[in-house]
């Protein structure tokens, strides 16, 4: 408070400011100086300062220019992908239309009890999603291709440094080798970069999926680009799911729910710990991984799956330890597939847009017999393992069918169970020898002839038009005189043997034997009558099917039914069977009663299937480039070939040799157990012989052959037990 009766003092702050202005007042007794107030100088710098920025000044404005540059550059190529990511967003399509990209349908041949053994071309199971198949097989993907899946954004800079480091370590390119793609990477390449196979830009499907799998620096940036819009469009389930449903998984199958059933025989969602590691481990080298390629190199992968897993927190150490210890095999069910040269063969024979070239999934129901598949390997891998030398080159190629033209079982290399391979079955055209000469005596049957007929096997010679004389020898190269037809055909003769094919027309012989269907060209010369003409075994094998069910053509056949997948109605059924008649009844029983004493009394008694009567032949081609034996029982017909794909002649070997052997072994194979059927032969009446006589030829001079009859009679002796066609 203020004292009483006077007023209060101003503040300070208002006599400092005049009333009229509100400038601050001048001191009291100070007078304006007239001069500016003196401006204090700035402190000079040292000259050191000037000559340091004179020499940084270049780095600095660089820096400067380098920085505004990189900037503006960020900003255009953040534009720049920004808009192509919008853009590639917008024309993504729905999952739905990316599940299942094959730009071949599939086949899957069952056998004759309705049991898939074979898949050919692009085998798909069916859509699944990362929702629907097993937790485990998600998790074990994702612990092999890419554990930071649900962190990124489509690319991963990390794994992209960590894969170039590792190319430049091990020697190769940046871009080679590892690619630290993500599984969004992976499933962009999957679907081509959007780009679909269009047969009329592409020589093969083969080129269009090597230019999706290119690795130039050009096409990891639109792959990039596609795996971030990819990012934006999808969620990561749905890219999970593209991934699953696309990816190769060997064996033929794509996607995990056609490999859960091609190597488990279950479906995806019910696959354990083990069987997902495994199916996951093979993504990086599906072909060579698959468990149907080598069980225990993907065993080996899926141990090391197992232990990622249990790294990254999805198994526990006891889980992965128990699978490790005891890993997944694939059940009988998924390993019965032998037959791959069969497949081969009726994939061959098969229509072209149904088989080779369709776009349609398609179930074929063939003829195969896993049973006799089965022991024809057996029998063929025994004879080599024990009775080859190590070391030889030498092929072979099985054929058993039934009378009727079915192919039970085929074998076409010495690796049995291969496929893709030469099939020597089919695809190899070689000289028949002695196997051709059933046709011979066939013929004369037709005629009337009866196997107790007689010929005179004696020094032989004709001249051929053009080449002169020639004088066929026997392969013991001894006579024997007159001898019945069934003699002959018993010691494979080959003097008698010509002058019946000369007798009843070499004409007809050739009709005979195309009839029958050896559809190869038959040379018409007497030595026709020997095999010099060509065939493959599964014409041959067919054509003594024809002799077997009573003189009837077939054409081998191993398609009974084609149908589309899901449908109940068939396309098209069986090509094949039983044809025309070719002789008589009467004259195909007496020719089995003949062949049956090739086996029983003559050449070949190896081939004996004890309890079973069998028929059949040997043929030994010229220079033994070829030794065969064709054979049957009363329930199936085998053929088997042994020789070099070079034509290099056997040693040693011979038709009634190894051949032989191997259709006894299969042979026995498939009759195990079974209750034996006599043959339908026929024996001949037994009127009075009649003497076939040959077509009169100018004789050479006899002394050749008689300075061969003074072989001494051990030497005669040793080429009769070692003779043979």
């Amino acid at each position: 408070m203020t004292p009483r009766g006077r007023k209060p003092s101003r503040l300070v702050a208002d006599r400092r400011y005049s009333a009229e202005t509100g400038k601050p007042k001048s001191p009291k007794g100070s007078k304006p100086s007239g001069r500016r107030p003196t401006r204090r100088k700035p402190a000079r710098k040292p000259r050191g300062n000037r000559l340091v920025r004179a020499i940084t000044w270049p780095f600095r404005a660089l820096w400067a220019l380098v920085w505004r540059v990189t900037l503006f550059t960020t900003v255009v190529l953040a534009l720049v992908v920004g808009a192509s990511v919008y853009y590639v967003s917008s024309t993504l399509p729905e999952v739905a239309a990316l599940t299942d990209g094959r730009a071949r349908g599939s086949v899957t041949l069952l056998d004759r009890d309705g049991r898939a053994f074979a898949m050919r071309g692009d085998q798909f199971g069916g859509v699944v999603s990362a929702d629907t198949v097993s937790q485990h097989l998600v998790n074990a993907v994702i612990a092999t291709e890419d554990k930071r899946f649900y962190r990124h954004l489509g690319v991963s800079p990390r794994g992209v440094a960590g894969a170039i480091r590792i190319n430049l370590s091990e020697g190769r390119g940046p871009l080679s080798g590892h690619g630290g793609s993500t599984i969004t990477q992976q499933a962009a390449k999957l679907i081509c970069l959007g780009v679909e196979y269009d047969p009329s830009e592409w020589e093969s499907e083969a080129d269009y999926i090597a230019d999706c799998r290119r690795g130039s620096l050009t096409r990891k940036i639109k792959e990039a680009v596609y795996a971030i819009a990819m990012e934006t469009k999808y969620t990561k389930s749905e890219i999970l799911t593209i991934y699953l449903n696309r990816a190769y998984m060997g064996g033929g199958a794509y996607g995990a729910e056609a490999a859960a059933r091609r190597y488990f025989a279950k479906p995806a969602s019910e696959l354990d710990p083990g069987e997902s590691a495994m199916i996951a481990g093979l993504l990086t080298a599906p072909s060579s991984l698959a468990p149907t390629a080598n069980l225990e190199r993907s065993q080996r992968r899926a141990a090391t799956v197992l232990r990622l897993m249990e790294e990254q927190g999805y198994l526990t150490p006891a889980e992965a330890q128990r699978h490790q210890d005891n890993p997944a095999t694939m059940p009988p069910e998924a390993q019965d597939t032998s037959g791959g040269y069969f497949a081969d063969w009726v994939m061959q024979s098969g229509p072209e847009f149904f088989t080779r070239k369709t776009t349609d999934d398609v179930i074929i129901e063939t003829t195969l017999d896993q049973h006799i598949q089965k022991a024809a390997a057996r029998a063929v891998n025994q004879i080599f393992s024990e009775k080859v030398r190590e070391g030889s080159k030498a092929e072979v190629a099985v054929v058993v069918m039934s009378a009727d033209g079915a192919v039970r079982a085929m074998i076409g290399g010495r690796d049995t169970d291969a496929s893709g391979l030469f099939n020597r079955a089919f695809q190899a055209v070689r000289q028949t020898g002695s196997a051709f000469k059933p046709f011979v005596y066939a013929t004369a049957l037709e005629l009337g002839h009866s196997p107790l007929d007689t010929v005179v096997d004696e020094p032989y010679c004709l001249n051929i038009p053009g080449s002169g004389q020639w004088c066929p020898e026997n392969y013991s190269r001894r006579n024997y005189g007159r001898v019945t037809l069934v003699e002959a055909l018993k010691r494979s003769l080959n003097i008698p043997t010509i002058k019946v094919s000369e007798s009843v027309g070499r004409d007809l012989v050739i009709r005979v034997a195309r009839d029958f269907g050896i559809v190869r060209e038959l040379h018409d010369v007497p030595s026709m009558a020997l095999g010099t003409s060509e065939s493959t075994l599964i014409e041959m094998t067919g054509a003594y099917a024809g002799i077997l069910n009573g003189g009837s053509s077939v054409t081998p056949y191993g398609l009974r039914q084609l149908r589309l997948k899901g449908d109940s109605e068939p396309l098209m059924g069986t090509g094949g069977g039983i044809g025309e008649r070719v002789i008589r009844p009467e004259a195909a029983a007496q020719l089995i009663w003949m062949m049956e004493k090739v086996v029983s009394e003559g050449t070949v008694r190896r081939a004996k299937v004890p309890g079973w009567q069998v028929a059949g032949k040997t043929g030994t081609s010229r220079e033994a480039r070829d030794a065969w034996f064709v054979g049957f029982t009363a329930d199936y017909v085998t053929g088997v070939w042994m020789g070099y794909d070079d034509n290099t002649s056997l040693t040693g070997v011979t038709g009634s040799g190894l051949p032989a052997e191997i259709f006894q072994a299969v042979m026995a194979g498939v009759h195990e157990g079974v209750d034996p059927v006599p043959l339908p032969a026929q024996a001949p009446p037994q009127p009075e012989p009649q003497y076939v006589e040959p077509v009169p030829q100018p004789q050479p001079q006899p002394a050749p052959q008689q300075q061969r009859r003074r072989e001494s009679v051990l030497e005669q002796v040793l080429r009769d037990i070692l003779g043979g066609g």
